[in-house]
């Protein structure tokens, strides 16, 4: 047993990684793994089963707790961002350093990646099973398992606001979770929190275009699919909507900051700092108030 141990130990020191951002990269891999794991693997159910092992409800469920538990498993080391546009909201408020943003984006698309190769080989037999198995486009069509498409009613345009406003509504939620000035959440209990914003903005804003709201999220399972045998129309449908949902997030994420700095987070910010200056002006009247009565002391003695 004693030995044992001491394997496992030198083990663990020859495996660990002592570069912090590299560490945390990883860990918002592993976490945005496990989001479009579950996430997806709900949609590929749902799809490939003919509306027998799922339906919308269960989908946007999946992608709520999927979100919970990758925070949970990544939360202490990396933060938990799961999501290149929560990073950049922070690196704009001066919460991050922002070589953490490329870094984060990376890896978070690395990690959402492998998460649709995991989905795509644990139901392999199904999507050969599946008529028009391979489809982007039409009734049969399979590549929405892994990357969000438009409906058939959405423009570009309209798909564009889409983006905006599922992004922005994420933001100011994340920013009214994790500022320590507004009604902070109880400790451990943040993932859960968030993981009820993504369901909510699921059950609220998904008909469109199924709310990436994350461009790591689509990138990463687009490129998958592109590789595992959709070809490059995942790129090209819809002229190119891909890039809608891989770029307007960032949009989406600097009206979400300011909307949030405008009507909460500047005035709650003000507050703390008058309270401090106040309290500290409190403190130097006492200090002068104190030395004066021993001055005065000091006079009667004499």
């Amino acid at each position: 047993m004693g030995r044992h141990k001491v394997y496992l130990d030198k083990l663990s020191r020859f495996f660990q990684i002592r570069h912090l951002l590299l560490r945390q990269a990883l860990a918002e891999c592993l976490g945005t793994l496990i989001l479009v794991m579950f996430g997806c693997g709900a949609v590929a159910q749902l799809v490939l089963s003919g509306g027998s092992h799922g339906m919308f409800l269960t989908v946007n469920f999946a992608f709520g707790f999927a979100a919970t538990l990758g925070i949970l498993v990544c939360g202490q080391v990396s933060g938990g961002h799961l999501n290149p546009a929560v990073t950049f909201a922070l690196c704009l408020l001066g919460r991050e350093r922002w070589r953490k943003f490329p870094m984060y984006f990376l890896f978070q698309t690395i990690g959402a990646f492998f998460g649709a190769a995991i989905i795509f080989g644990m139901y392999y037999d199904a999507l050969w099973d599946h008529p028009g198995c391979f489809n982007v486009t039409g009734p049969n069509a399979t590549a929405g398992i892994f990357a969000t498409y438009p409906g058939k009613h959405l423009t570009l345009v309209n798909g564009f606001f889409d983006q905006i406003i599922g992004t922005a509504a994420l933001i100011v939620c994340i920013l009214a979770i994790v500022d320590p000035y507004n009604n902070p959440i109880p400790q451990g209990l943040e993932a859960f929190t968030v993981g009820f914003v993504v369901l909510v903005i699921g059950l609220s804003m998904g008909f469109n275009s199924g709310y990436a709201v994350n461009p790591a999220r689509d990138l990463g399972p687009r490129i998958f699919t592109a590789l595992a045998g959709w070809g490059s129309d995942v790129f090209t449908v819809r002229n190119g909507w891909f890039l809608v949902p891989v770029c307007v997030p960032f949009l989406g994420t600097i009206i979400g900051v300011m909307i949030y700095q405008l009507m909460v987070g500047f005035h709650v910010e003000g507050e703390v700092r008058d309270k401090k200056s106040r309290d500290q002006e409190n403190v130097r009247l006492t200090n002068v108030s104190s030395n004066d009565n021993s001055k005065e002391d000091t006079k009667e003695m004499h």
